[in-house]
């Protein structure tokens, strides 16, 4: 089987990629330093090295050790308004951290890598869908480190002979359907998260950040996509570059947005319960409306998604969230 390094990959989208890598036939191994992904998110089986991914020795000291053909991207730092409040840190992780990846890459030579990126890129987009050459202005430190990130990989890319397939997704949430995996650390930012604590009795109401934006009705609108289909998505980048497919970049959604107060009745319908909710002021750094062009994935890279609906995205992370044993945790800055 193809050995593929997959950092960041005991966290929460990361712990899904390796999932689906098992699940098509490759052997993940993962690199993480544990500081917010969990040993318990890595499978039996899987090996682990604890380390960061900016030590460009140790990463390409385990792409040889493991004979590893292709590189999933996924450790970062990755909370909007955290982003905010710790923009050295942000940049410290989002940036160096993928220098030292591909500083390694380019000593093991390594030439194939899937690089986890956003469309926090775009920041506030003049039109919706966004399309993948729209302008990007990103109004945070989380889009522009992981633009900056996004650049630094393209120089990389023509001067070493990678290629890669850069993923900008959109909002993620869900579990794993079959139960495996889903978000694990305390502290939950994420609103499908927030919305399933709120309806199992965990915290005493949803924040509504803003309701004044030029959307229908006044509260932010997303393109959220389950976390099981993006995980997909980049077993099917990783197929593309091993056919010899071009370096790109794609948006990764489902090209339908749903506001925050959508959400928040998707989740009642599933509890069966309702949602305590409250209004606060808008967040700095959260633009209004952000929505996915995302025909490329799917014609470029052959994707197709099994569970692009949001009630299945909260069923799936309620299901998770509501096990009688289920880790009551999940991150505040997390790896993707």
């Amino acid at each position: 089987m193809t050995a593929v390094l997959v950092t960041g990959g005991a966290g929460y989208i990361g712990s899904q990629a390796v999932l689906a890598l098992q699940d098509s036939g490759y052997a993940p191994v993962v690199l993480d330093d544990l500081s917010t992904g969990l040993r318990d998110a890595v499978p039996p089986g899987v090996p682990l090295v604890v380390g960061s991914v900016a030590d460009a020795d140790l990463v390409a000291r385990t792409l040889r050790a493991h004979r590893a053909e292709a590189v999933m991207h996924f450790a970062a730092s990755l909370v909007v308004p955290e982003s905010v409040a710790q923009p050295l840190a942000y940049w410290r992780n989002n940036l160096a951290g993928t220098l030292g990846l591909l500083e390694g890459c380019v000593e093991a030579g390594v030439r194939r890598l899937v690089f986890s990126s956003t469309a926090a890129v775009y920041g506030i987009p003049d039109a919706l869908p966004v399309q993948e050459d729209a302008p990007c202005r990103p109004i945070n430190p989380y889009g522009a480190s992981k633009l900056a990130a996004e650049r630094l990989v393209a120089d990389a890319a023509a001067a070493h002979g990678i290629a890669y397939v850069a993923l900008r997704y959109f909002n993620v949430a869900g579990a794993d359907p079959a139960g495996r995996t889903g978000r694990r650390r305390p502290g939950a930012t994420h609103l499908i998260a927030v919305a399933c604590d709120a309806a199992l009795g965990r915290r005493e109401a949803v924040t509504v950040f803003g309701n004044d934006y030029d959307t229908p009705d006044g509260t932010g609108v997303r393109d959220y996509v389950h976390v099981a289909d993006l995980a997909t998505a980049h077993v099917a980048a990783l197929r593309y570059l091993v056919d010899g497919g071009e370096s790109l970049t794609l948006n990764c959604g489902y090209g339908r947005g749903h506001s925050v107060l959508a959400v928040l009745r998707a989740v009642e319908r599933a509890a069966g319960r309702p949602v305590p909710h409250r209004i606060a002021p808008r967040r700095p750094g959260d633009p209004p409306a952000v929505v996915a062009v995302a025909e490329g994935v799917r014609r470029i890279l052959g994707w197709r998604p099994l569970h692009d609906s949001l009630d299945r995205i909260v069923a799936d992370a309620l299901a998770w969230e509501g096990r009688p044993a289920a880790p009551r945790q999940r991150a505040a800055r997390a790896h993707a």
